[in-house]
């Protein structure tokens, strides 16, 4: 690797705002505020809104989209069964004359 042109990589404390969760990891990430942890040491502490403890996907609190469901309601509102709703029965294109 060349010399001085790479960040350097250290103890660095993440502090999830949302669950009030910290962890101790290594990062090339750096902030000017410090946090002592529980070793004693004071460590730069990088503020993150949403980790694993707080996300939706990992705490199992994910809504699931019902998609069929979607695509049904669509069908129903704007389905092909109503006049007109394929585009091309009494449409007419940009000079005005009528298509299909």
């Amino acid at each position: 690797m060349k010399k001085d042109i790479h960040p350097s990589y250290g103890p660095v404390v993440f502090r999830d705002r949302a669950a009030n969760h910290t962890f101790l990891t290594r990062s090339t990430m750096t902030s000017e505020k410090t946090i002592e942890w529980e070793d004693g040491n004071t460590y730069p502490v990088v503020d993150v809104e949403i980790s694993n403890v707080s996300h939706p996907f990992y705490t199992g609190t994910a809504r699931v989209l019902d998609t069929a469901g979607r695509v049904e309601k669509f069908q129903k509102r704007y389905g092909a069964g109503k006049a007109g709703a394929t585009g091309s029965a009494g449409a007419t294109d940009s000079t005005g004359k009528k298509r299909g």
